[in-house]
């Protein structure tokens, strides 16, 4: 009960809205307890195909109108496309996800590890390849405009009653220019000069500005592999290319698009970044989830002016229940029978 009190007051303080007991219940989301105007995400990213994921089965019990997977769904760091493609095989028929597959909408995209190279970009040589590998584990069609079209990148829609809400999958990888190192050993990297490389392309912007600018949705969820408001770390992340940050939050404001959340992965550890931004009318939240089979258990801190609450350090897996009627988002980050954190925003 005290854990209850604690997250529930969490989450009235952070909402910035009224609530109640009822329509704050912390506990694992199910079927039963879902209502009709309500739209459940689950996400997640940094995945081992050849270690213990606690969370599928939970994941199949929920029964979550979507699975998005955030990046490093499989780990292979190869140009071998073949060893690349039995890897995805084998995270296939991993005990429950497969089950998964047969019953929930599985979407996403990579990053890193599953693009075949730690840190990659656009300089990795098999790319192409690796593309077309990662399009057949996200079972996209051989006709689909997607194969012929460099990059991930795509848009899903989905409606609940007259309500829609649609769902923006970046691709950090395929058009990422150079990351600038720091002459600091003990630091990664350090944000290139202000205009200098892009992380989505030009095609992807145009693609992206294009979207916002004519989505009717009540809800916009854009999934990026890499956080987009935490910015102090030295690890990879938007504001390795800062004129690429503003660029994301003008749109945002002048697209007028409704209800825009960031879900994240990379970082091995799960935390909520919020932030008020100047023209809009919400704040805008990066909920990153992340690992799901291994986590940053020697992390002991880093700087996060947006941070809301603690890091969660040990593996586990995000929920997002969208209220289209009540204009909420309640954010949980999941174990595999509590909620280790947990803030509900109005819309």
């Amino acid at each position: 009960m005290n854990r209850f009190l604690a997250l529930l007051v969490m989450a009235l303080v952070l909402s910035g809205c009224k609530s109640t007991k009822d329509s704050m219940d912390t506990s694992l989301v199910t079927p039963e307890k879902k209502n009709p105007s309500q739209f459940v995400i689950a996400f997640g990213s940094c995945n081992k195909h050849d270690l213990a994921n606690r969370f599928w089965d939970d994941i199949v019990k929920i029964n979550p109108d979507v699975w998005i997977w955030g990046g490093d769904n499989i780990y292979a760091d190869t140009d071998n496309m073949a060893k690349l493609r039995s890897l995805y095989a084998l995270q296939e028929k991993v005990d429950h996800y497969a089950e998964l597959l047969k019953n929930v909408e599985v979407i996403g995209t990579w990053d890193d590890h599953d693009y075949g190279v730690n840190d990659g970009g656009a300089d990795f040589s098999e790319r192409d390849g690796s593309q077309q590998a990662f399009l057949d584990f996200m079972a996209v069609p051989n006709d689909s405009p997607r194969r012929d079209r460099e990059g991930v990148y795509t848009a899903h829609d989905y409606t609940v009653g007259d309500k829609s809400i649609k769902v923006l999958v970046l691709d950090t990888r395929f058009f990422r220019t150079g990351l600038t190192e720091d002459p600091d050993p003990n630091k990664r990297y350090r944000p290139n000069d202000y205009g200098e490389g892009t992380l989505l392309g030009k095609a992807q912007w145009q693609w992206l500005e294009n979207e916002l600018a004519r989505s009717k949705a009540d809800f916009n969820v854009i999934v990026s592999s890499i956080q987009f408001l935490s910015s102090e770390h030295t690890f990879e992340k938007w504001a390795n290319f800062p004129h690429e940050v503003d660029r994301m939050k003008k749109l945002i404001v002048e697209s007028g698009a409704k209800g825009v959340i960031f879900l994240s992965g990379d970082r091995h550890i799960s935390e909520f970044s919020k932030v008020d931004m100047t023209g809009l009318s919400y704040p805008l939240i990066d909920f990153t989830s992340s690992g799901l089979t291994h986590s940053y258990t020697n992390f002991s801190g880093e700087p996060n002016t947006y941070r809301v609450g603690e890091v969660v350090a040990t593996t586990s897996f995000g929920l997002v229940t969208l209220d289209l009627e009540a204009h909420t988002a309640f954010f949980q980050m999941m174990d595999e029978k509590d909620v280790l954190q947990a803030i509900m925003q109005q819309y």
